[in-house]
C-alpha cells in the first residue's frame, strides 16, 4: 500500500518542481507541481504521492493528517526522527 504524505513547500525549485519538508522532520523531497490546481509556494502544504504534489492542504489538515500519520507508525512528534 502506498501513502500520500503532507509536505510543506520549502523552495520554489522551478515551474514545475519544488523541495518540500515532511512533517517537522529534516527529511526533504523534491515533488513535481504539475498536477496542482494553481502554482505552489513557498508556505503552502501539499499532499505528495510518488513525486508529484497531488494538491494543495490548509495547515490543519495537513498537521491532523501527520497526527494520524504518527499515531499509525506507533510514534509522536517527539520521537527522534519523526516526522
Amino acid at each position: 500500500m502506498c501513502l500520500a504524505i503532507p509536505a510543506e513547500v520549502v523552495e520554489i525549485q522551478s515551474d514545475t518542481m519544488a523541495k518540500c519538508r515532511v512533517g517537522q522532520s529534516e527529511t526533504y523531497i523534491d515533488a513535481s507541481t504539475m498536477l496542482l490546481e494553481s502554482p505552489a509556494e513557498i508556505g503552502d502544504y501539499v499532499i505528495v504521492h510518488a513525486g508529484f504534489a497531488l494538491r494543495k492542504l490548509d495547515f490543519d489538515e495537513a498537521q491532523e493528517t501527520l497526527r494520524l500519520l504518527r499515531q499509525m507508525a506507533g510514534i509522536n512528534e517527539n520521537t527522534p526522527g519523526a516526522f
